[in-house]
C-alpha cells in the first residue's frame, strides 16, 4: 500500500469516527408554513451570512423548506423577511442556540401576530422589531 492510500484510509477512518462522534453537526431541515388566511399570499425571503435563499412565495396552506448542516461553532442563524398584504415582518427562522436541541425538522406556521414552532409544543413568538 502506497503512502496517499495510507493517509487517505487514515483520513477517512478519522471522519467517521467524528461523525459518529456528533462532531459533525447533523442536517437540519426549516418548513415554513403559510396559516395567515385563506387567501393571502406570503412572500418570505430567507438568508443566513453565507446563503440567500431567495424569495418564496408560498399561498395559503402550503410551504416552502429547506436543509443545511448547522456549523461546528453553534452560530448558524437564518433570518426572514415576510410579507403580506402590505405588512412586512421579520424573523429568525433558525437560530442554532434555540433549535438545534429542539428540533432537527422545524416546522413553522407563521401567523399575523407570529411565528409558532410545531416541532416544539406549538411555542410562538412575537415577531422582531425592525433593526
Amino acid at each position: 500500500m502506497n503512502p496517499s492510500s495510507i493517509i487517505l484510509l487514515l483520513s477517512l477512518t478519522s471522519l467517521s469516527a467524528v461523525s459518529r462522534a456528533g462532531l459533525v453537526p447533523h442536517k437540519a431541515q426549516v418548513l415554513i408554513y403559510n396559516d395567515l388566511a385563506q387567501e393571502t399570499d406570503l412572500i418570505v425571503h430567507c438568508k443566513s451570512k453565507d446563503d440567500d435563499l431567495g424569495v418564496q412565495h408560498i399561498t395559503y396552506g402550503n410551504y416552502f423548506e429547506f436543509d443545511f448542516r448547522p456549523n461546528f461553532f453553534g452560530n448558524t442563524l437564518f433570518y426572514c423577511s415576510m410579507q403580506w398584504n402590505g405588512t412586512t415582518q421579520w424573523f429568525d427562522i433558525y437560530d442554532q442556540l434555540r433549535d438545534e436541541i429542539v428540533c432537527d425538522r422545524c416546522v413553522w406556521k407563521v401567523r399575523p401576530d407570529g411565528p409558532c414552532n410545531q416541532s416544539y409544543y406549538g411555542i410562538c413568538y412575537s415577531w422582531k422589531s425592525p433593526a
